[in-house]
């Protein structure tokens, strides 16, 4: 038995999954045929609420308080309608997207906004996701003065990753030499 005494070093490698393959992971889309691309995986909104004006954090995590959800009152634009609108005026929104997402262990998935989302004047934080995520939501941050979505809407992208771990050991005699330079 020996020990090397030399510093470990821990590569992480993440290979992003084509479309194909990271909507294996996804449930409840409502047309693959929209809403895989290349390397993406489009979210859809079910349900849009309110954001309850109060949450609480504390260190320890027992006085803990999310924020609420208030209902967002849709409607129908046109009669013939078939899908609600929300008027969403300046201000956060917690959206829920119609579909949930479940990772294997060396797995992670990256949410972000469509570009789309942008240009409307919203926004949301891009953030990664682990596991099991059910229901999948996000808090939405509406920057212009009003902003109208439509049920369904595609609002979010969703890429993810698998993740391969390898153990390199690095001794200071492997460290690359600089090769001299030839005059």
């Amino acid at each position: 038995m020996w020990t090397v005494s030399t510093p470990a070093r821990i590569v992480l490698r993440m290979k992003l999954l084509r479309g194909h393959e990271a909507v294996a992971h996804v449930k409840g889309t409502l047309s693959e045929k929209h809403q895989v691309h290349a390397y993406a995986v489009d979210l859809t909104v079910k349900v849009i609420w309110g954001v309850e004006p109060t949450g609480r954090l504390d260190f320890g995590g027992g006085e803990y308080a999310p924020a609420g959800h208030n209902p967002v009152e849709s409607h129908r634009i046109r009669a013939e309608d078939n899908y609600q609108w929300w008027e969403l005026e300046r201000g956060c929104y917690f959206i829920e997207f119609n579909e949930t997402l479940e990772l294997g262990e060396n797995e992670i998935a990256l949410i972000e906004p469509d570009p789309r989302t942008l240009r409307t004047g919203a926004t949301h934080a891009s953030r990664f996701l682990r596991g099991r995520v059910e229901p999948l939501e996000t808090l939405f941050d509406v920057q212009a003065l009003r902003v109208t979505v439509k049920q369904n809407a595609r609002v979010s992208r969703l890429r993810v990753f698998r993740l391969s771990e390898t153990a390199q050991i690095v001794s200071p005699q492997d460290k690359p030499k600089t090769p001299k330079r030839s005059r």
